[in-house]
């Protein structure tokens, strides 16, 4: 199906009964939940253990076949924690599971299926309820980290770096850079020349962005109906 048939008020009310449902089953689950945060599908996110933090206005997309998953494994009160800051936007399948630390700065953007660990999550000899090796793992503010990619324990990635698809990243990446591979390494910088937009930049009005988002909304389902949206479930034509 190419379109989403379903009309503006069916839309509205499906988004806020997930604002709703995260409000309502994931905030009791998190030490802070921020205020005007945004899902899609919150029953495919998952959180577990204590000392989960999520900042303001971040968004989670989760989907039916890739959950997210927020994991803290705490043996005391100050191990396994998971914090994430404001303006901050999880993809799809995304994974982050802490037994010592494992903290986003703000406005960071996680593509699709990354994965972020500070624990090898068993000990080369005692494979039985040992973590293993465990260090903290520090991202800056307005890093992306692309689809597929690995943050392994101890790594600590600078301010507005760039981590490439499918990388694996087992040392320190420095601020401004673009780094690649498996191991991952730097490749180059950021021009420092050409000016960087932030999610937070972007989201510095939100009833402003609200207004603007609920505009298109009404005029790409204008013409939408609820009989015509139930005919294109249950018969599908080409070009739906």
């Amino acid at each position: 199906m190419r379109k989403d048939h379903r009309p503006y008020y069916l839309q509205r009310l499906c988004y806020k009964f997930e604002q709703w449902y995260a409000k309502h089953f994931l905030a009791p689950q998190c030490e802070y939940f921020g205020r005007g945060m945004a899902f899609m599908k919150p029953w495919k996110v998952e959180i577990y253990g204590r000392q989960v933090s999520i900042g303001d206005f971040t968004t989670l997309i989760a989907t039916s076949d890739k959950k997210i998953r927020l994991s803290s494994w705490s043996v005391d009160e100050r191990s396994g924690k998971i914090e994430i800051g404001k303006c901050c936007l999880i993809c799809p399948g995304t994974r982050i599971t802490s037994a010592t630390a494992v903290t986003l700065g703000d406005d960071c953007m996680l593509a699709q299926d990354v994965y972020i660990t500070d624990s090898d999550w068993h000990d080369l000899y005692d494979r039985t309820l040992s973590v293993g090796s465990t260090y903290e793992v520090k991202i800056g503010n307005n890093v992306w980290i692309g689809d597929s990619a690995i943050v392994c324990k101890g790594v600590t990635i600078g301010d507005n770096a760039v981590i490439g698809a499918g990388a694996i990243v087992v040392k320190d990446i420095p601020a401004n850079a673009i780094a690649a591979g498996n191991p991952a390494v730097v490749i180059r910088y950021l021009d420092p020349d050409k000016p960087l937009k932030s999610r937070s930049q972007w989201m510095g009005e939100p009833d402003k962005l609200t207004n603007f988002y609920d505009a298109i909304e009404r005029l790409v389902r204008e013409g939408n109906t609820l009989m015509g949206w139930l005919r294109t479930l249950f018969f599908p034509r080409k070009g739906d």
